[in-house]
């Protein structure tokens, strides 16, 4: 009887046991599935401009890795001349072909050549922000600089002592915000550099600058949706920095941007006849106030690797 009641007691003793130990082993998968962290992923604003550019400036936008882009960029002369010269179609014109890649995510590089002064750059632009879905971030910031080389031959209009004085160099910050799926603006300090400029003799035989060599500047551009694939876009510059003689004029332009999916083309008036964003901050001589206007043209047409 005795070893009857042990053997009943060891058995009790044993299911007791096991019950504890599941207890403790369903508890332990349940903690462990309770601690696993959920990672929300951000979500980033698209399409705040439809291409590179909004008329004489660069957008805040950098297109997708693996982007290839080709750039055709046309001014006329200005319009104020009538049918002397068919409102500036037949006067003289500038042009500039240009050339971009985006090898890594947010970083695009590229290439210019222009017929005016026969001028070519190699230029860089960084998404180094963009805004948020949730508001968490409501602005995209991006850099974009160039360095502009003249490449005319030396004569008596182009003196250069050493090759680092046929270099100018332009940074700029923008700072953009898509306001609604129709409107976006962006606004864009810059700072322009010529390592030589042109002087003059004064009575006394002393040099005299005509232009400073740094030179600040703003611009303010939008985007307003008309229709699916067509934006009306407006574009204004400022300089800011006082020069010593030939002060350069603001630039005021206006036009219309059409989109498909491999290209982008915009027809406008303004006043910057230049393709180079260093000559148009510091010699512009177009004046609005003076119906001094011209027609101008870019396309963009991109392919994806």
């Amino acid at each position: 009887m005795l070893i009857v009641l042990c053997g009943s007691f060891g058995n009790l003793m044993a299911q007791g046991t096991g019950a504890k130990d599941t207890v403790k082993k369903t508890a332990t998968v349940q903690d462990t599935t309770a601690a696993t962290p959920v990672v929300k992923k951000k979500s980033f604003v698209k399409n705040t401009f439809d291409g590179n550019y909004i008329i004489d400036n660069q957008t805040v936008m950098v297109p997708i890795k693996g982007t290839f882009e080709f750039d055709i960029q046309h001014r006329f002369g200005t319009i104020n001349n009538g049918f002397s010269n068919l409102f500036g179609m037949f006067a003289s014109a500038t042009m500039k072909l240009g050339f971009s890649y985006t090898p890594i995510n947010n970083v695009q590089v590229g290439f210019d050549a222009t017929n005016e002064k026969m001028e070519v750059d190699w230029n860089l632009k960084w998404a180094i922000l963009k805004q948020t879905k949730d508001g968490s971030l409501p602005v995209s910031v991006t850099y974009f600089g160039n360095a502009m080389m003249n490449t005319q031959a030396k004569d008596a209009n182009n003196i250069f002592v050493s090759t680092s004085d046929r270099f100018g160099y332009f940074n700029q910050i923008i700072i953009a915000r898509k306001f609604s799926e129709d409107f976006s603006l962006q606004i864009a300090p810059s700072y322009t550099h010529f390592n030589d400029l042109l002087g003059y003799q004064d009575a006394n035989g002393n040099v005299k600058s005509i232009y400073n060599n740094d030179n600040f500047s703003i611009s303010a551009s939008g985007k307003l949706k008309l229709t699916e694939g067509m934006n009306l876009i407006l574009n204004y510059d400022q300089p800011l920095t006082q020069n010593p003689a030939n002060n350069p004029h603001p630039n005021l332009s206006f036009g219309l941007e059409m989109r498909t999916s491999g290209h982008d083309f915009e027809l406008f008036f303004g006043n910057y006849s230049s393709l180079m964003p260093e000559n148009n901050a510091l010699f512009n001589q177009n004046d609005y106030r003076k119906g001094q206007f011209l027609i101008g043209f870019n396309i963009s047409r991109l392919w994806n690797f």
